[in-house]
């Protein structure tokens, strides 16, 4: 296949009264604002945050995504006022310390995202895809924010029990019909498509879908790949998170090759290399 099948043609994000130029791959760092997230490298608190989130912008950054509910599987279900507290004031923290800074929150919650978006966030990241929060497309049409719409099934409590495909490429394939339909009937302009590695998926359905991922560009949208040190890679490798960086950036360069449009890691830096390596090879 041409490697021009594999993009579509530019793709510019309104985020933040910005346009964003998605034609070339962006990275976007995982700042977890949580006690039990699965790496625990990524758990960051207070003056800890605003210093990660320097840090990452430095290391080149584009996008920095704040978490406050962590999705590992089996993990606590918290209160939607517990994920508030834990993360407005990260959000409302690195929107004045770097204004020039585009926030994404990763919440299925409707509340907790607006109330983001009020306080500095630019970009909602649903894990869910509308699933666990039915006022959520709505409440993202009339924010006019941009989406990232992922694939999952249950809830980060029940999804590893639900990890059953008979064509798992296919399966997604029509959820992002469908999903893109109903967000575009309410106006939403702005989508990204992020398949969810290991989100009721055990790692032979995730490998399946990077093999393919560059099928999802028939949909004529960016493509997230958010692979970073998941067990997708440490278990294959008889590692350990904290040991899977390097396998995190060969999966990693794989994407790009199969037209990622944003990586979501841990590694920014690491990440940004990959990168830069990739468009030197194909440019």
């Amino acid at each position: 296949m041409a490697k021009d099948t594999f993009f579509q043609k530019k793709v510019t994000l309104n985020a933040g009264g910005k346009l964003t130029d998605l034609s070339a791959p962006r990275v976007m760092g995982i700042i977890n604002i949580t006690p039990d997230s699965f790496y625990a490298e990524s758990r960051k608190t207070g003056v800890n945050v605003l210093q990660q989130a320097g840090k990452m912008l430095a290391d080149g950054a584009a996008f920095l995504d704040l978490g406050a509910y962590s999705s590992r599987p089996g993990a606590a279900d918290i209160a939607e006022q517990e994920e508030m507290d834990r993360l407005l004031p990260a959000v409302e923290a690195i929107a004045k310390a770097y204004p020039d800074a585009l926030i994404s929150v990763d919440t299925f919650r409707s509340g907790v995202a607006e109330a983001a978006i009020k306080a500095g966030a630019h970009i909602i990241n649903d894990i869910s895809g509308g699933m666990l929060d039915e006022a959520m497309f709505a409440t993202v049409a009339r924010l006019q924010v941009p989406y990232i719409l992922m694939h999952m099934k249950g809830t980060p409590q029940t999804m590893q029990q639900l990890a059953a495909y008979e064509d798992v490429f296919a399966e997604v394939y029509d959820y992002f019909v469908q999903k893109i339909y109903q967000l575009k009937q309410l106006g939403v302009h702005d989508i990204i498509l992020d398949p969810g590695f290991g989100f009721a998926k055990r790692p032979e359905h995730s490998y399946a879908l990077m093999n393919r991922m560059q099928e999802f560009h028939r949909l004529q949208l960016p493509v997230l790949a958010g692979v970073s040190r998941k067990k997708m890679i440490y278990g294959l490798l008889n590692a350990s998170a904290q040991e899977a960086l390097n396998g995190t950036t060969a999966l990693n360069t794989i994407a790009l090759m199969k037209g990622a449009g944003i990586l979501r890691v841990h590694d920014v830096k690491e990440a940004v290399e990959a990168v830069k390596i990739y468009e030197a090879v194909t440019s």
